[in-house]
């Protein structure tokens, strides 16, 4: 693997790439002149949609590695129809130390990880030797640039989008030390309401983030997350929102998240998954992650395909279940056109991949390639 160049580059800080990003093929995009066609992207018309909007195929990447709009610029010009601008907050927020990322190696013979496996709180051995298929560490702590970054860079994201391609903002509130439950709902409107204001026709809701609490998410409490999206409905109007979870393990909890919310009319789809929490550890045992309160982290890659089709295919029965109609957006693990396919069969309206494209970014015209 040392000589490919991921166009998130893990050796070097999140500034830094924020900075000087993106790296490999993403850079080389960027230098091929304007619009998709210059990388020979677009296709022969939308044949799909995306909550609405028309996609050439309905397959990008998540929120996570595209920083900026150079980074969502050069997404699409390498064939990823939807690209999501890494969640944005109503104001700065720093980001966890470095290294963020590390490569993820489990005991299974597949390389994966299973929710509440005993491995999770036993120790997952995380170190840089980045193999495929790769699972890596996603310890970032979800950082943002305030708003007067990102509101105008974020126009620039969506401009750049070619025929049959779409920006997907993703946003989320801050809980500060001191606020309470309602100023907390509040910042979610407020944050939503700046995203409008750059142009945009849908959003994404992050409810996974892992700084909620030790092993408390937000998605875990499906009524304060149906309060939330009712006050950010009333910001947004018209605008679609999905709303994006972690694993959810009880078809109950993930039940009442549906009716919480799609059931009163607020979210319009779902994308799933963020990741899985693990404990990672070094060769010796000690933990891989410098600083307090990271001996745990998000993992993703390889290593959650499985948890995540299993998400996607108990959303879509519970869709039919419940005779309601919401889009599921199908994220975890996709390294491969089977894969993407997979998720499509488990009942993903579309599919995205954040690791697997970091790793290949060819991996859309793969896909386009195999149809």
């Amino acid at each position: 693997m040392s000589d490919f160049e991921p166009f998130y580059d893990v050796s070097r800080s999140y500034e830094d790439n924020y900075e000087q990003g993106p790296f490999g093929a993403f850079a080389e995009a960027l230098k091929d002149g304007n619009g998709a066609d210059a990388a020979g992207t677009t296709s022969e018309g939308a044949s799909a949609s995306f909550l609405g909007q028309p996609v050439n195929l309905p397959f990008g990447i998540p929120a996570g590695p595209l920083l900026n709009s150079r980074f969502t610029t050069a997404a699409f010009r390498m064939g990823f129809d939807l690209a999501t601008y890494k969640t944005v907050r109503s104001r700065a927020w720093g980001c966890n130390p470095f290294p963020n990322v590390l490569a993820v190696h489990p005991k299974s013979a597949d390389g994966s990880l299973t929710p509440g496996s005993a491995e999770l709180d036993e120790g997952v051995l995380a170190d840089t030797n980045y193999e495929q298929p790769i699972s890596i560490s996603n310890s970032f702590g979800v950082p943002s640039q305030s708003p007067d970054v990102w509101q105008p860079d974020m126009r620039a994201a969506i401009e750049a989008a070619g025929p049959g391609q779409v920006l997907v903002p993703s946003f989320q509130g801050s809980r500060v030390e001191g606020m309470s439950e309602e100023e907390y709902i509040a910042d979610h409107a407020t944050t939503a309401r700046l995203v409008k204001e750059t142009g945009a026709k849908l959003m994404v809701m992050n409810t996974s983030c892992p700084n909620e609490g030790h092993n408390r998410l937000l998605c875990h409490n499906p009524l304060l997350v149906g309060r939330i999206t009712e006050a950010v409905k009333q910001e947004i109007g018209d605008i679609l929102l999905m709303v994006k979870l972690a694993y959810i393990p009880s078809d109950d909890a993930l039940e009442l998240m549906v009716r919480s919310t799609v059931g009163h009319g607020t979210v319009q789809g779902f994308s799933t998954i963020n990741t899985i929490s693990a404990k990672l550890v070094d060769a010796n045992g000690n933990q891989a992650l410098p600083g307090a309160g990271r001996d745990r982290s998000g993992v993703c890659g390889n290593a959650i395909r499985g948890a995540g089709l299993d998400m996607v295919a108990r959303l879509a029965a519970i869709r039919e279940k419940l005779g309601l109609d919401f889009a599921i957006n199908g994220v975890g693990g996709v390294v491969s056109p089977a894969d993407y396919q997979a998720y499509r069969d488990a009942g993903a309206d579309s599919v995205m991949s954040a690791t697997g494209a970091m790793w290949d970014a060819e991996l859309a015209h793969k896909i386009k390639a195999s149809r």
